[in-house]
C-alpha cells in the first residue's frame, strides 16, 4: 500500500485517533478527531485527554481510568463524553493501548474514539425496556395480589348477608309468622340491598375498564337537591348515633344521572361515617356557583397518611384493611369514576384538622 494511501486511512479513518506522550499529553491527532470535535490540530496538540472531558469524565478519568492505564498497560471499551469546541457532549467509546521500550519506559499510547450515540441510545433504550418490563411486572403482581384480595373480601362481603338471610328464612320455616317476623323480614332485606350494592359495585368497576366509562342517564332541567337530601336521610337513619351538619345551596338545576349523583354522595358519606371521628359531626354541603355544581363531605379525626392518599382512588384499595367495615376498596374508586363520567374530578386532602372529599363538575352536559 502506498504511503499516501496509509497517511489518507490514519487522517480519515471511521474512528478518532491521538497518541498521548509520557506526560499524557497529545503529540499526535488525526483529521477524524478534529471534524468530531470541532478543534484543529494544533488546538488538540499539547492537551490532556481530561481537557476534552467535562468534569465528572475528568474526574473519573483520573480517578480511575488512568491508573487502570498504568497498571496494565491499556483499557478497552471505556464511555467517555467529549466536550466539543461548542460545548456540546460527543458520547465515544474509548480503546487505549501503551507503547514502551525494552526497558520499560513509556514512549507514548495509541488511543482509538469511536462515536457511541447510536449506541449510547441503543443501550439507554434496553435500559428503560428493562425497567419498564420490571415495572410492568411489578404491577401485575400487585393488581394480581389485589384481585385476589378482591375475591375473598367479596365472598366474605357477600357471605354474611347470604348467612343472615338463609338463618332469617330457616327461622319463619321453623315457627311460622310471629310478631318478630316483620323485623326480620326488614333486617333480610337490608342484607339484600348489600348484596345487591356489592353486585352493583363489581359491575361498575367492569363497565369502567372493559366498557369505557360509566352508563349515565342525564336527568335535564331538574334540581339535584332532593337526590342529596334522600342520600343523607337514608343514612341518617342508620347512623342515629351521629351527628350529621347539612348546608345544600343548589339554586340552579345541574344535567346528571341523579342515581350516580346519589351514588356518589352515598360512597362518600359512609366512608366518613366509617373512617371519621365519631364525636365530631361530619359536614355535607353544596352550591351551584358560576356555572358549576360542587359537593363537599368534611369529617374530622386522623389525617389520610401521605402513601394513602397517593393510591386513595384506585380500585381493589383499602387504606384500613383491619376495619371490618372496609369493604371491596371499590367505594371511592367508582366516586371517582362517576365524577369523571360528569366531566368533573373528585379530589381530596387531609390534614390534622379535617378530611374534605370534594367534587366540582358543570351544571350543563354536553349534547
Amino acid at each position: 500500500m502506498a504511503e499516501e494511501d496509509l497517511e489518507d486511512l490514519y487522517e480519515n479513518a471511521p474512528c478518532g485517533y491521538i497518541s498521548l506522550g509520557p506526560d499524557g499529553r497529545i503529540v499526535k491527532s488525526n483529521l477524524t478527531l478534529s471534524k468530531w470535535v470541532g478543534f484543529s490540530r494544533d488546538d488538540l496538540i499539547g492537551k490532556h485527554l481530561r481537557d476534552l472531558l467535562n468534569i465528572a469524565g475528568a474526574i473519573f478519568y483520573e480517578t480511575h481510568i488512568a491508573p487502570l492505564l498504568r497498571m496494565q498497560g491499556h483499557f478497552d471499551e471505556v464511555a467517555l463524553d467529549l466536550i466539543t469546541a461548542t460545548g456540546a457532549k460527543l458520547a465515544v467509546i474509548t480503546n487505549a493501548l501503551e507503547r514502551r521500550d525494552g526497558d520499560g519506559n513509556l514512549l507514548f499510547t495509541r488511543v482509538t474514539i469511536l462515536q457511541a450515540t447510536e449506541r449510547r441510545r441503543y443501550e439507554r433504550g434496553l435500559v428503560e425496556a428493562r425497567n419498564a418490563a420490571d415495572l410492568g411486572l411489578r404491577e401485575e403482581k400487585d393488581k394480581s395480589a389485589m384481585r385476589e384480595r378482591f375475591v375473598a373480601v367479596l365472598g366474605h362481603d357477600l357471605r354474611n348477608p347470604l348467612a343472615g338471610i338463609g338463618s332469617g328464612l330457616r327461622i319463619i320455616q321453623r315457627k311460622g309468622p310471629t310478631a318478630a317476623t316483620p323485623a326480620m323480614i326488614e333486617l333480610m332485606l337490608r342484607s339484600v340491598d348489600r348484596m345487591k350494592g356489592l353486585v352493583d359495585n363489581v359491575l361498575d368497576l367492569t363497565r369502567s375498564r372493559i366498557g369505557g366509562g360509566l352508563l349515565l342517564q342525564i336527568d335535564r332541567g331538574h334540581s339535584v337537591g332532593p337526590t342529596l337530601t334522600q342520600v343523607i336521610e337514608e343514612l341518617r337513619i342508620v347512623h342515629l348515633e351521629r351527628s350529621i351538619d347539612v348546608r345544600l345551596d343548589v339554586t340552579q338545576p345541574v344535567d346528571c344521572d341523579h342515581a350516580r349523583i346519589g351514588q356518589l354522595l352515598s360512597n362518600l358519606l359512609a366512608n366518613a361515617l366509617t373512617h371519621g371521628a365519631k364525636d365530631v359531626p361530619i359536614r355535607v354541603w353544596a352550591d351551584t356557583v358560576g356555572g358549576e355544581f360542587k359537593l363537599a363531605v368534611v369529617n374530622g379525626g386522623e389525617p389520610i397518611p401521605a402513601a394513602t392518599m397517593e393510591r386513595l382512588f384506585q380500585p381493589f384499595y383499602r387504606g384500613d384493611a383491619s376495619s371490618s367495615s372496609s369493604g371491596l376498596g371499590l367505594g371511592l374508586y367508582i366516586a371517582s369514576e362517576i365524577a369523571k363520567a360528569h366531566g368533573g374530578t373528585l379530589t381530596a386532602s387531609s390534614d390534622e384538622k379535617e378530611t374534605v372529599f370534594s367534587l366540582a363538575m358543570p351544571v350543563a352536559q354536553p349534547g
